[in-house]
């Protein structure tokens, strides 16, 4: 009798863009220790070229990044292109590779103007900082349960 190999299930990936070292380092270790696959950016054009790169299932980024980083430099004076987290979410939404990846935000800039932008920007949640790591687990499985093709970890 010939047994057959049970389907490997694949990882779900998700991306997490934050300024923070502790936070990127926090939520990295709770989504892992959850089952799943983490890549993370410091700043802004580090996040962009991982979404596009890496095309992850879901993408958890910060509203705010300080302003003037170019990688992992302060420049002064600097004049180019200031990244935020909504300017990230409107350059992914207009890149076809990344448009329809859901993204969730988790940032310290917990107010109804921000809320609302997010929301508008088409957000799947808000989470403000400190994050509560259970409900945030409930919302990113519950996303990505809802993906075809590929499992998501129970724990």
């Amino acid at each position: 009798m010939i047994e057959e190999t049970p389907a490997k299930s694949i990882q779900k990936r998700i991306l997490v863009i934050d300024d923070n070292e502790i936070i990127l380092k926090t939520v990295s270790i709770k989504l892992q220790k959850a089952g799943f696959q983490v890549f993370t950016a410091i700043n802004a054009s580090r996040g962009v070229e991982l979404a596009r790169k890496e095309i992850p299932d879901m993408i958890l980024l910060d509203i705010g990044f300080p302003l003037g980083t170019v990688g992992n430099r302060v420049v002064d004076g600097f004049t180019g292109v200031l990244w935020d987290g909504f300017r990230i979410m409107d350059w992914l939404h207009n890149v076809e590779e990344t448009k329809n990846i859901p993204i969730v935000i988790i940032s310290g800039m917990d107010d109804d103007k921000n809320k609302q932008r997010a929301n508008a920007g088409g957000v799947l949640a808000f989470f403000p900082k400190p994050l509560n790591f259970d409900e945030m687990l409930k919302v990113v499985r519950s996303a990505l349960a809802a993906q075809p093709d590929e499992t998501v970890p129970a724990n």
